[in-house]
């Protein structure tokens, strides 16, 4: 038994024989779109234009979604100011695109012992930031990077 649905049919619960001779009769086929339900929905249309249709909607779903750019800016334990604010304002920028800022230290050799100055230069970088984007996850040490993600903030 199969719940028949579709155009110029009555909808209802037939025999899965009956449901196929009723497809051929209007010169369509019989696509089941709902196995998991009891019983089994099955749709009385063209096969090739039902596919067309299910491709059309992927694409247009495909289109509506938002692609996300994530941005890189790198930092050493031992930044300068200048250094510091020149990178600042390009992550400002990045941030105003809509794109996310992934901000890491990255500590080469014995700098590793630097942590805390790691964590520090992310934490206010972060705050002042805040103005634009805002902090995903707070600093994370991964092996020889210390990471941090920003956000953009949502314009209305």
């Amino acid at each position: 038994m199969v719940r028949v649905v579709g155009d110029d049919i009555e909808a209802g619960v037939y025999p899965i024989a009956k449901a196929i001779e009723m497809a051929e009769e209007l010169g369509v086929d019989l696509v089941e779109i709902a196995p998991n339900v009891d019983p089994p929905v099955c749709k009385v249309v063209d096969y090739g234009k039902y596919l067309y249709e299910l491709k059309k909607k992927a694409k247009e779903v495909k289109a509506k979604a938002s692609k996300v750019v994530v941005k890189d800016i790198r930092f050493g334990p031992h930044t300068d100011e200048h250094d510091y604010q020149f990178k600042k304002n390009h992550a400002m920028k990045f941030l105003q695109d809509g794109c996310k800022v992934k901000a890491f230290v990255f500590f080469r050799g014995r700098e590793i012992v630097f942590k805390e100055q790691g964590t520090i230069l992310l934490l206010r970088f972060a705050s002042e930031l805040e103005e634009w984007g805002k902090a995903e996850q707070l600093p994370v040490l991964e092996g020889k990077k210390m990471l941090m993600v920003l956000a953009p903030k949502k314009t209305k």
